[in-house]
């Protein structure tokens, strides 16, 4: 087996939202597991709550998201972003990204050229995640 990193969301009560969003945005099927199919869940609001989401990609992406009980403490880490990057063949898919993820939430950096040569952007998305997406420049002819 490969070894992989993905990041891993956490929620009150949006997992499913989130990741289904994420899917339309960025194709995939999302898959889920609730709190009620293994039995994790004492409260019969919360069983259909998202134990284990797991999202990923044709081209490999791979996003996991849980929702937290209200037994438990939702402790969203501070001080990340979801960063998406490719190269000038992939702008056109980079900037639907953008412009996917942007829907509802927040821009804070256009998807412009920077000073270092690519083409980067920030927002926020509705659930309040931060991602950065660059686009690497065309290489240096000569």
């Amino acid at each position: 087996m490969t070894t992989e990193l993905a990041p891993y969301l956490s929620f009150r009560d949006q997992a499913r939202a989130c990741l289904e969003f994420y899917a339309s945005v960025l194709g995939g099927e999302a898959t889920f597991s609730t709190f009620g199919e293994f039995g994790m869940s004492q409260d019969a609001a919360e069983r259909d709550l998202v134990m284990h989401g797991q999202l990923v990609t044709a081209r490999g992406l791979k996003i996991m998201a849980a929702d937290t009980p209200s037994t438990m403490e939702v402790t969203a880490p501070g001080g990340f972003s979801m960063s998406l990057f490719g190269g000038p063949e992939d702008e056109a898919e980079m900037r639907g990204f953008f412009e996917g993820l942007l829907e509802g939430g927040t821009q804070t950096v256009p998807l412009e050229k920077a000073p270092w040569g690519d083409t980067f952007g920030m927002l926020v998305d509705r659930f309040g995640v931060p991602w950065m997406v660059n686009i690497g420049g065309a290489p240096d002819e000569g």
